[in-house]
């Protein structure tokens, strides 16, 4: 992990070198993915040299006690040293945290994509509820927001809802939402009072900017169609939606939701972007999960990662052996203590900075 931090140091200190370079500042694009570059690695970059400053102090104070034959002397030096040895055990446990999500730690935007799984009906209900816990959760921790695209159901249930997620730590704390979620509850419809099991599942994109994904123009299929909701009167009668076919990829992404076909074109191609982006890292993602020491699994959509069990109010994180008693808590919004015990499992929080 220091060899990793050192580098991300020594590539921050050159990002610095070249923002003063008269011939960058020519250069609108390059300086541009400069400073987004600088802007990522800032934050790391930056508790890494407290570290740094924080571990030589201690040693220095380290060696003074020892050499300190006055003993109120050595009683302000040991207290110090103290002071010193409990900073760097904090900004160790911030640096494993910020080095969590790989190259991708940095990155503070996303787009969430969550679909109704089985269960009818009441699965796209439960898609609902999983869109409004991220994000009232989203509100409290003030990022932004933004639909791309939303399928409602006639009874208000979501049969999928695509939306963006930007702010500071975004991708950091729901990395490890992605995968299957389960549901037991007893539906509104059920009579009988009988317990149903349903699922959605949720996938969690890092969006890449123009420069980290390239579209070419050539490789788009793009058909318009009619936008509208769950139908009836509000219907949208004109062709606005936007479906884009990537031909090397084969993927397609559908965005109805504006009533501007411009506006939905630029929707769908953040998703596309998101999805090939996705598409590119996945065999890097693999391979980080296979080697660290955490007990998250491999955050694969169809993997069964988490269980809501409105009967027990109870939540469990099935890759952990979490179980929380106040699901209705969490499914209000309030998952700091689900996401801290993930970042906690994955980045071994227990185990000391080096000396």
């Amino acid at each position: 992990m220091i060899e990793e931090l050192e580098k991300k140091l020594v590539r921050f200190e050159e990002l610095e070198a070249q923002m003063f370079n008269p011939e960058l500042a020519a250069d609108a694009a390059r300086f541009a993915a400069v400073m987004r570059e600088h802007g990522r690695l800032a934050k790391v970059a930056n508790k890494y040299r407290q570290y740094k400053e924080a571990t030589q102090q201690s040693r220095a104070t380290r060696r003074m006690v020892v050499g300190e034959v006055d003993a109120e002397m050595r009683g302000y030096l040991e207290s110090e040293l103290e002071s010193l040895q409990k900073r760097r055990v904090e900004l160790w446990s911030e640096l494993r945290r910020g080095l969590s999500g790989g190259d991708m730690a940095d990155t503070n935007s996303l787009i969430m994509e969550i679909r109704a799984g089985t269960g009818g009906e009441e699965a796209a209900l439960f898609a609902r509820d999983l869109y409004s816990m991220y994000t009232r959760y989203a509100a409290k921790k003030g990022w932004k927001v933004e639909p791309m695209s939303i399928s409602p159901t006639e009874r208000a249930g979501f049969r999928e809802a695509i939306f963006s997620l930007s702010g500071d730590g975004v991708y950091q704390e729901l990395q490890f939402e992605r995968g299957g979620h389960r549901v037991q509850r007893v539906p509104e419809t059920e009579a009988q009072g009988r317990i149903h099991t349903s699922a959605a599942t949720v996938a969690v994109l890092p969006e890449p900017t123009e420069v980290d994904v390239e579209i070419r123009p050539e490789d788009l299929d793009i058909e318009t169609m009619r936008s509208g909701g769950p139908g009836g009167q509000h219907q949208n009668k004109t062709e606005s939606g936007v479906r884009i076919t990537h031909t090397p990829s084969g993927i397609v992404v559908n965005c109805r939701d504006e009533k501007s076909q411009h506006k939905n074109k630029a929707k769908a191609l953040r998703v596309l972007r998101s999805r090939i982006y996705e598409q590119r890292i996945e065999k890097e993602r693999a391979q980080r999960a296979s080697e660290r020491r955490s007990q998250i699994g491999s955050g694969d959509r169809s993997e069964r990662i988490r269980t809501y069990n409105f009967p027990q109010n109870r939540l469990t994180d099935h890759r952990i052996g979490l179980n929380l008693y106040h699901l209705d808590n969490i499914i209000a919004g309030n998952l700091d203590e689900v996401v801290e015990s993930l970042l906690r499992a994955t980045n071994g929080d227990e185990l000391p900075p080096p000396e």
